[in-house]
């Protein structure tokens, strides 16, 4: 079997949400779940933001964050460990989309690739619209570019007025 230095590695990017229990307690712990997969290097992560919900706005703040990684999984399996992730911190999905959740995580970018698979869409397809997901993006790589969207920085220029504020 091969050790972990001898996979090829894809860049890839998380958002990570909270806004029910402990966000920055939840949202450490997927850091740290994420650390120990032998098969991803948990490279950096933002600071910490909150931000109004976005969708359904009827609910508490949400505390965001995006992390840096590299991964020699498939990207369908990397969205299998984040969607095991979110079930220990105790996410139940129902049929409220945008509801709020223990914690969220979203395969944003995997490389420059463009999926479109069941049950997966990378690059995330809410991505450049979320000013909590672009400004902790752009906290890493400042002049990151979305695959076949464009540059962040454009896509957050471009919205409406959404409150997303640095807390750490």
């Amino acid at each position: 079997m091969p050790s972990a230095r001898e996979y090829d590695y894809t860049r890839a990017y998380i958002g990570l949400g909270s806004n029910l229990g402990d966000g920055r307690s939840l949202i450490s712990l997927a850091l740290g779940e994420l650390d120990s997969e032998c098969r991803v290097r948990l490279l950096r992560r933002s600071s910490l933001y909150v931000s109004s919900a976005w969708g359904i706005e009827d609910q508490p703040d949400f505390i965001n964050a995006v992390a840096e990684l590299d991964s020699s999984l498939p990207a369908e399996d990397l969205l299998a460990v984040l969607l095991a992730i979110e079930k220990k911190a105790g996410r139940v999905r129902n049929s409220v989309r945008w509801g709020p959740r223990t914690l969220d995580l979203d395969l944003l970018l995997y490389g420059q690739e463009v999926l479109q698979l069941q049950g997966l869409e990378v690059p995330h397809p809410r991505m450049h619209l979320r000013g909590f997901v672009l400004l902790p993006l752009m906290e890493l790589v400042p002049e990151i570019e979305i695959p076949g969207i464009g540059s962040a920085r454009k896509c957050y220029e471009g919205l409406q007025v959404q409150r997303v504020e640095k807390i750490v």
